[in-house]
């Protein structure tokens, strides 16, 4: 197969996620929406003309179309550092890069949400198309990127409508909106409060209200986050400083951040059953590692759950996960193959062209010289059309430079037969 980006531009994509850099680092890089215009014209002046920028909380990635990828690389790096407030040094062993086929695999993965924190989380879809319409809206969106985007959608679709590697997140999320509804009965009296903005605890989120949530409030310690997780989710939004007070008033307390300490602690909760003078209070803990300190449980009036009691509750899903996993992946791939074929199939169509306006300019000049002689025309045509590429073989063959490759390739091109060059006992 010839090689796709020879002649076109080249995919990127250059980014942190949830397995490549620590948590700090990404609430650093976060791009809210406010601040989307001037990253896009630090990424032109770095460069960068066509790209489409991802920011969710779990990756702040860069996918891009461009010939240069080192530079491109280096451009990217500077300007997402400088919006976050570090320096490049500082992204070294965190920051991911893929290039060519793997970065056309890695963005087909994304919508198709096969590489996000929880595999088959629908939410990434919608993601990436409000990532991509910001963009195209800041003309950051070329021919080349919008194709790589589109057959990425085809494939995500794919996935989603023939396997089932949706249904289990999906099912874990309705477990927890069940056990809310059966501690708490009419979910539209209740309050409910979301600490962090990982994709499990937004989809849970998205299921309570659905569900019919009487409020919610979004909080995390960074302000641009929990800003845009209440934009997303519709919900009011508070500072994580008044975490107490908020604990008081939430009957359902839904954590997803994920930062590797507890933010709740059992101290923290016998003080809010304490002032809710005993109301029981319902802790989905979403995060991987958990946010709420195991204590917890021990205390009456309070109930924990976390993303392995959800699993157990969805425990006969988990035998096909692997399953729908290996076929998702298998599209996928399948999809990946295809575009790639398809484009560099596509990279022969300015040689052919060129090729086919040289014959037509030999054959007009021969027509022009010797008229209606068919038998003298068709002669001088042949000669004509072989002189320039006899003379550059037989030099070519004298400097011995990949003589062998040229003719295996001529060979094939023309049909000419074996290493004898007999073709016409095969044309016989």
């Amino acid at each position: 197969m010839a090689e796709p980006f020879s002649t076109q531009g080249r995919p990127l994509v250059v980014g942190v996620n949830h397995r490549s850099s620590s948590m700090m680092l990404r609430d650093r890089l976060f791009v809210e929406d406010r601040a989307l215009p001037e990253f896009f014209e630090r990424l032109r002046l770095s460069g960068v003309g066509q790209a489409l920028v991802l920011a969710t909380c779990d990756r702040i990635e860069i996918q891009t179309i461009h010939d240069d990828h080192q530079a491109a690389v280096q451009g990217i790096i500077k300007v997402m550092a400088a919006h976050g407030g570090v320096s490049p040094a500082d992204l070294d062993g965190q920051i991911y890069t893929f290039s060519d086929a793997e970065a056309v695999r890695h963005i087909f993965t994304v919508p198709a949400s096969l590489d996000s924190m929880m595999l088959g989380e629908p939410q990434v879809f919608g993601q990436v198309k409000a990532s991509h319409k910001i963009a195209q809206n800041r003309g950051m969106i070329g021919g080349e990127l919008e194709a790589l985007l589109q057959a990425a959608y085809a494939a995500a679709k794919r996935v989603r409508n023939e396997t089932t590697i949706g249904e289990r997140p999906v099912s874990i999320a309705s477990a927890a909106v069940e056990l809310a509804r059966e501690l708490h009965g009419d979910l539209g009296r209740c309050a409910g409060l979301l600490i962090g903005s990982g994709e499990m605890g937004e989809l849970v989120a998205e299921n309570l209200i659905s569900a019919g949530l009487g409020d919610l409030t979004a909080t995390h310690p960074t302000e641009a986050m929990a800003e845009n997780l209440a934009r997303v989710l519709d919900c009011h939004v508070a500072s994580f400083e008044s975490l107490a007070k908020l604990l008081v008033k939430a009957d359902i307390v839904l954590t997803s951040l994920g930062t590797r300490r507890h933010v709740v602690t059992a101290d923290m909760i016998t003080a809010s059953l304490a002032k809710r003078r005993r109301k029981p209070i319902y802790l989905i803990d979403a995060a991987i590692p958990g946010d709420v300190e195991p204590a917890v449980n021990r205390i009456d009036g309070a109930f924990l759950y976390d993303l392995g009691d959800f699993e157990r509750v969805a425990l006969e899903g988990r035998a096909t996960r692997g399953i729908e996993a290996e076929a998702a992946f298998g599209i996928v791939d399948a999809e990946v193959a295809a575009f790639l074929l398809g484009r560099a199939e596509r990279t022969a169509v300015p040689a052919l062209t060129g090729l086919r306006r040289h014959f037509e300019a030999v054959r007009e000049g021969v027509l022009a010289e010797v008229g209606d002689d068919a038998d003298k025309a068709t002669r001088l045509l042949v000669n004509r059309l072989l002189h320039g590429p006899s003379e550059v073989m037989r030099a070519d063959a004298a400097r011995q430079e990949d003589w062998n490759t040229v003719e295996r390739i001529l060979r094939r091109l023309f049909d000419l037969g074996g290493e004898d060059g007999d073709a016409s006992e095969k044309e016989e």
